[in-house]
């Protein structure tokens, strides 16, 4: 085209074919095709359409920078003879203020004013417009000022973008003084006006003015447009009041004022906010049925808000619905950060994970979100090994991590008893500048309590307050729970001293943590004196306080008195849960008192409280006691010798014979055992390694007419795998695919490939990786998990090398992080064969990550 422009003979038929072509859609002339017509036409003196063409040019201008040169072209163009008409410094003007170039449209405002062009009510209202956008109120009324000077009367925009400004500026009273001032004038406010003003009361939070001024504007015939509806509907959500804003849309529609998309977007997003989320989806689905086109605000708005009230079925839907029409949605990163958000929160990280890997190959580039809700989503599952490996791939693809990255880490390594990889972190994290917050420091402090390192947990309280992060009642609680439960009592109460000095109240959590400290160390008494102190101090008790104190009380052989403390409780409103039922119940068989345990057990049931495997385990004990003395009594300490001597096939005998009795006792007491009984059992058992009792308590179960659920199976499923009972994990796998749906996820996969390769079954093992590649999981992921933290925690260094061969045979693409952790903790791995696995791999990692 510039060529054309440039070398065509006739200028007239160049201009014709210039303009002829600007009309062809999708065809766009570029900024090198303007110059060149202007350059030929400005040469030749045609100034006429030389100045259409500039104007095409102003108006083509698509950003900041391309306007900024456009300016110096054409102030260029000026000094050689082609000087700017009205029409072009207004043009030139509007375009500035669209991009809000404020000192680019003072200078053209100043050229126009020290120029012999005459400026128009245009050219003052523009510039007024461009500087009351920025709150630039002063400098717009000098403008004002000229308008009358220039015997022009302001009208309608001159005053509306005056009440814009004080809007912009949050002075409510000057805008409407100015809307005072434009009425005695004799102009009358339009729709804009009223807009503004309305936009502004909202602002300010006088959303009741503002439906007010709403009424008022309609009363004077003034319609209002969807935008003055908007903002109004948005205020009444935001301040909780959803029915009100779903009457002012129906108000709208019934005038005949059809809302737009940002209208439905604004209520779509109040609704879902303030729990109405159906009416939301429903008011989405109206949106869709009249034709309306949404927009990725519209998209992300009704996705997050259903992943944030757990319908993740709908925020699915609509990501299908927007690719199946077209949206790009490989480019909104927003877009996959709800999706990912949505997957981790449905249970499906492995999803998460496999759209994580597509980002990383195709785009867009995962940020600091994207990783942190991938951590969160291990974290929240329970798996620090894979949380740790996201910190590194976001370290070696150059994403800086946050406050919250550290802070989750850290809290995720604490919860497994891992304070000093924690304390690692808590360090890097200080070495990149980001400061620690309380939650950072309470983490830590309660991690190092709870692993009995008080000493360091005081140095990090020590620490928080020399860097001016004040600890507030947590870190306060956290301290003294640490101190109390390490029996240094009169430290804890320095420490409580410190914090009411402070100004910090004590609440049921501080005093239950010094009560809990005593009781287990043996002085309940004076654990009773703080429990009546807090009571004194109007500080109720909770479950733990209560539950602390009968832990106490049943240790000193006080099971009585524990029991009346039980029943003071429930007369408090307090239920026991199955710790308070459960210690109580060892109370009473360290009692020797068996008959009165299982009483309880009948009143833990009928209270709604299930007993879980230790509370039938405590009542175990008490039945194998029971049998012993009555063993000693009838044959005499010779005999029972004898019976201690015996195989350990007799021992299993007995094993099962006490638990029958168990499921009898319990019976006998008025507790039917239910499916969920065997259950809390068999995963016990299961636990336990204590494989052959399993299978025969199945039986037994099977006899009374129960039948187990997939839930039931599953730790049965780990212990035939462990046991290397292939045959039989693999048909009850089988079984629960077949006639329970059972969907086989990523730890059943890893249970069966490790036990085939201990089996040295490696062609069942390849069999089952290469159906996990199958699903479209991510790679990498199936490297850390089945690989890395299956075999090589294992010891099988070679099945592992020979599995990622197959790995890499189809055709899978791995990281290059991916291989230096496998690598390095192959070698760690091999290294430190006599060292436990979790502790092997945490060696590795902390090397790794904090290398000395």
């Amino acid at each position: 085209m510039v060529k054309i422009i440039q070398t065509h003979r006739n200028t007239d038929s160049a201009l014709r074919f210039f303009f002829w072509v600007s009309r062809r859609k999708p065809y766009k002339h570029d900024m090198n095709c303007f110059v060149s017509m202007l350059d030929r036409l400005v040469r030749e003196k045609l100034f006429g359409p030389a100045d259409h063409v500039r104007l095409l040019l102003v108006k083509g201008c698509r950003n900041e920078e391309e306007l900024k040169w456009v300016v110096e072209y054409l102030n260029e163009k000026k000094r050689n003879g082609f000087g700017f008409t009205l029409y072009s410094f207004n043009t030139l003007l509007i375009q500035l203020g669209k991009f809000g170039m404020v000192s680019e449209a003072q200078s053209v405002y100043n050229e126009i004013m020290s120029s012999e062009v005459k400026p128009s009510l245009l050219t003052f209202n523009t510039m007024i417009n461009i500087l009351c956008k920025k709150g630039k109120v002063q400098e717009a009324e000098m403008i004002f000022s000229r308008i009358i000077q220039y015997e022009m009367l302001p009208d309608v925009f001159t005053y509306t973008s005056l009440v814009l400004g004080h809007c912009r500026n949050r002075n409510l009273d000057l805008a409407f003084e100015v809307y005072d001032r434009m009425v005695k004038a004799g102009c009358d406010p339009n729709s804009v006006t009223y807009s503004t003003l309305i936009n502004g009361l909202c602002s300010e939070g006088r959303v009741d003015e503002a439906l007010d001024m709403l009424d008022e504007m309609i009363e004077k015939g003034i319609e209002p447009t969807a935008y003055t509806y908007t903002v109004p509907i948005t205020s009444l959500c935001e301040a909780n009041r959803p029915l009100e804003a779903i009457r002012l849309f129906r108000s709208m529609t019934k005038r005949g004022c059809y809302p737009n998309i940002h209208t439905y977007t604004a209520l779509i997003s109040g609704l879902s906010q303030t729990g109405k989320l159906e009416v939301a989806i429903g008011l989405y689905h109206k949106l869709l049925k009249d034709g309306m086109v949404p927009s990725m605000v519209t998209f992300n708005t009704i996705m997050n808000e259903s992943i944030e009230a757990g319908r993740y079925d709908i925020g699915l839907e609509i990501i299908y619905w927007m690719e199946s029409h077209g949206y790009a949605i490989s480019e909104n990163i927003r877009t996959h950060n709800h999706i990912i958000k949505g997957l981790c929160l449905m249970d499906k990280i492995h999803n998460a994970m496999a759209l994580l890997s597509k980002m990383l190959e195709v785009g867009p580039s995962p940020n600091v979100i994207t990783y942190n809700t991938l951590i969160d989503g291990y974290l929240n599952r329970g798996n620090l090994n894979n949380a740790l490996r996201l910190l590194e791939l976001m370290k070696g693809r150059g994403c800086k991590l946050d406050e919250w990255t550290y802070t989750e880490v850290i809290s995720g390594c604490c919860k497994v008893h891992k304070s000093k990889f924690a304390s690692n972190l808590f360090h890097e994290m200080l070495k990149q500048g980001i400061s620690p917050n309380q939650v950072t420091y309470n983490v830590l402090i309660v991690g190092c309590c709870n692993e009995g390192k008080v000493d360091d947990a005081l140095s990090f309280f020590k620490q928080m307050e020399e860097t001016g992060c004040c600890p507030n009642i947590e870190s306060y609680n956290a301290i003294i729970h640490g101190l109390s439960k390490d029996n240094q009592f009169a430290k804890a109460k320095q420490v409580f001293k410190k914090m009411v000095d402070q100004g910090l109240l004590p609440n049921v959590i501080t005093y239950t943590s010094l009560i809990d400290g005593l009781c287990k160390n043996g002085s309940t008494d004076l654990a009773f004196k703080i429990f009546h102190e807090m009571r004194e101090r109007d500080c109720l008790p909770n479950l733990y306080t209560y539950s602390s104190l009968v832990f106490g009380l049943c240790q000193e052989g006080k099971a009585d008195d524990a029991e009346r403390l039980l029943e003071e409780m429930e007369m408090e409103g307090l239920v026991p849960d199955v710790v308070t039922f459960t210690t109580l119940i060892n109370g009473f068989v360290m009692l020797g008192r068996l008959d009165h345990a299982f009483l309880l057990l009948k009143r833990m049931v009928d209270v709604g409280c299930k007993p879980n495997y230790f509370t039938f385990t405590v009542l175990v004990k008490g039945l194998k006691r029971e049998s012993q003395l009555l063993t000693e009594k009838v044959v005499g300490l010779a005999t029972q010798h004898e019976v201690q001597c015996s195989s350990s096939s007799n021992k299993r005998c007995n094993d099962l014979e006490i638990l029958c009795n168990l499921l009898d006792k319990i019976s006998e007491n008025g507790c039917e055992p239910t499916t969920e009984t065997y259950h809390s059992l068999v995963r016990g058992l299961c636990e336990d390694r204590k494989y052959e009792e399993v299978d025969q308590l199945v039986e037994h179960m099977k006899e009374k007419g129960l039948y187990p659920s997939e839930e039931f199976y599953r730790p049965m499923f780990f212990a035939n795998c462990k046991n290397l009972k292939l045959d039989s994990a693999l048909e009850m796998l089988s079984g629960l695919m077949a006639y329970r749906g059972l969907e086989v996820d990523f730890s059943i996969y890893t249970a069966l490939i490790c036990a085939f390769c201990r089996a040295n079954r490696m062609e069942e093992a390849e069999n089952l990786l290469k159906s996990m590649l199958e699903c479209q999981w991510n790679a990498n992921e199936i490297v850390w998990t089945v690989l890395i933290d299956g075999l090589l925690k294992e010891g099988q260094s070679d099945p592992c090398m020979h599995l990622l061969h197959v790995i890499e045979s189809q055709n899978c693409i791995l990281w290059v992080e991916t291989y230096a952790i496998l690598a390095r903790e192959r070698s760690h791995f091999a290294a430190c064969s006599y060292i436990n696995g979790d502790a092997a791999w945490m060696f590795s990692l902390e090397s790794f990550l904090f290398p000395q």
